[in-house]
């Protein structure tokens, strides 16, 4: 599985920055040896050890600070207007730059591991997908929004149960850190459905329930929680290689059906979205599939379709799915490099989860 983790702000700079205080002490010092005695640049070299606190540890601005003393204290460099009391000032600049670095370094320490914390929690609700769960292979991509998460409002999975290989693809209301609980509650539910629910309908009730239920107990605008889900199920394979798939959409985009003379949407019959609460939830029909043993399934969240580019235009995906599928891995990071060259800037969770069955085997056991 492919995510979007992305570096913490602050903890790792680029080596031209980390060059920008030694640079400067050169400059200025050039500067002083070729300028006239009138000229006074004495004030200037105050800005170099504060300048180093930001890029630089303790022993890094202590060097600094230190290098910057002993080349004021030589009188070839030493501007004429610079007096004992102006060199203490110095000294204590430099004084407090190193205190600086070392509060600085504390944040980052402890920035680092509030991050550390958070990829393994998130990991824990969306662990990394295999590239094959029993006789299907997977590939799958996420793009959280949110810069420097790993989960946002998206999710996917895929389970083998006793009825057949499982697959979800579902946005939540909202992205972000805030949607990461609801998220937990549906990946929990869907696995838990996998193994009880002979049916796809079922599946979906017990989402909406899952949904339902969490609203209950929040209030505000919190108490809103909904989501689009579409569900994937490997049949036992038909005559002649080909696999049997069922989808059921519940107010989600329809996955596309990718063979080698293009890309299709799968003509779903659209659900209500989960979670709305309704008197009595009634799962949407079943719409088959078959898939052939060089056929992908592409499942997508609407932060695809809904790209746009720098006129304005959603993101065609059928029209730009590669013909040629390739294996599921491939596929998705095609449409992902496909559809970043296309977007440039993409504001919202981005979901993607190709299937196959290259064996034509869909489940590796069906309940009677």
């Amino acid at each position: 599985m492919d995510r979007g983790a992305q570096e913490l702000p602050g903890t790792r700079l680029p080596d031209w920055l980390r060059l920008l205080p030694w640079l400067a002490l050169l400059l200025l010092v050039v500067v002083q040896l070729t300028t006239p005695a009138t000229v006074q640049l004495g004030f200037a070299f105050a800005v170099v050890p504060p300048l180093t606190s930001l890029v630089y540890g303790m022993l890094g601005t202590a060097l600094v600070s230190g290098t910057l003393f002993g080349l004021l204290l030589m009188p070839a460099i030493r501007a004429d207007d610079v007096t004992q009391g102006d060199l203490l000032a110095f000294s204590l600049i430099g004084a407090v730059s190193v205190l600086l670095a070392w509060l600085r370094a504390r944040r980052d320490a402890q920035l680092v591991s509030v991050r550390t914390v958070a990829e393994a929690a998130q990991l824990a609700v969306l662990p990394p997908l295999p590239e094959r769960v029993g006789p299907v292979r997977c590939g799958a991509l996420y793009r959280a929004a949110e810069r420097g998460t790993l989960v946002g409002g998206d999710l996917y999975d895929v389970q083998d149960g006793p009825y057949g290989v499982r697959a979800v693809v579902a946005d939540v209301q909202g992205h972000g850190l805030a949607a990461v609980a609801t998220v937990a509650a549906l990946l929990g539910t869907f696995r838990e459905a996998v193994l009880d629910e002979p049916e796809l309908g079922g599946v979906a009730a017990r989402l909406d329930r899952r949904l339902v239920v969490d609203a209950a107990g929040r209030e505000g605008a919190e108490a809103d929680v909904f989501a689009t889900a579409v569900l994937v199920e490997f049949a036992p394979p038909r005559a002649g290689g080909e696999a049997t798939v069922r989808v059921l959409s519940c107010g989600h985009p329809a996955p596309l059906l990718v063979t080698g003379e293009g890309a299709r949407e799968v003509a779903v019959e659209p659900g209500s979205p989960l979670g709305l609460g309704l008197a009595e939830y009634r799962p949407p029909p079943v719409t088959t599939v078959a898939l052939r043993p060089a056929d992908v399934l592409l499942a997508h969240t609407d932060g695809v379709t809904e790209a746009r580019d720098a006129e304005g235009a959603f993101y065609p995906l059928a029209s730009r799915v590669p013909r040629h599928a390739g294996p599921p891995v491939e596929l998705v990071r095609e449409v992902w490099r496909d559809l970043s060259a296309y977007a440039g800037v993409i504001a919202d969770d981005v979901a993607l989860l190709a299937l196959s069955a290259p064996d034509g085997s869909g489940a590796a056991a069906v309940a009677p």
